[in-house]
């Protein structure tokens, strides 16, 4: 498995999609003539948390995910965006963190151990192949489709090839 084609470019190409979706959500809103904060509060459910902390958790993800195969240390942001255009930009600063991770670095990172941190918890233990396929790429994409589902759910006209890349 090359780690970091499974990795880094996965997070890289998704977090752009989410990019492109924020963008389309405060286009619409414009064109209907509300006020593009009414997204931040988007949940599907009353004890889910809020779009904002989609985003945020997504990008921990793709930061502390390439930042432990890799064996450097995973940067530490604070969760402060307050607008869609602060939820862009944590977007771009994860895009450009992953890539500046280099495939030397996460390559080679199969059975590397990695742990986890939980709160109040032991840290979960994985080697790093695990960690990838059971854990972090799920995580990471579970809030990514949480994200979609929302502004689809608020009407953002995104469809499934938004979700892929591929629309134009």
């Amino acid at each position: 498995m090359d780690m970091y084609a499974a990795t880094v470019p996965v997070f890289d190409r998704t977090l752009a999609s989410m990019q492109n979706w924020i963008r389309i959500a405060r286009d619409h809103a414009k064109a209907k003539g509300f006020d593009e904060s009414v997204y931040l509060t988007l949940r599907l459910a009353p004890d889910m948390l809020p779009l904002p902390r989609q985003i945020q958790i997504a990008s921990d993800a793709a930061k502390s995910g390439a930042a432990r195969l890799a064996g450097i240390e995973v940067p530490s942001w604070r969760d402060d965006e307050a607008t869609l255009d602060d939820l862009i930009a944590r977007m771009q600063k994860t895009r450009d963190f992953v890539k500046s991770v280099s495939a030397e670095q996460i390559n080679g990172s199969e059975t590397r151990a990695i742990s986890v941190p939980r709160r109040d918890k032991e840290p979960y233990k994985f080697e790093g192949q695990d960690f990838v396929r059971f854990f972090n790429l799920p995580n990471f994409y579970f809030h990514a489709t949480t994200l979609y589902a929302l502004l689809r759910h608020a009407g953002v006209p995104i469809g499934k090839m938004d979700f892929l890349g591929q629309a134009k």
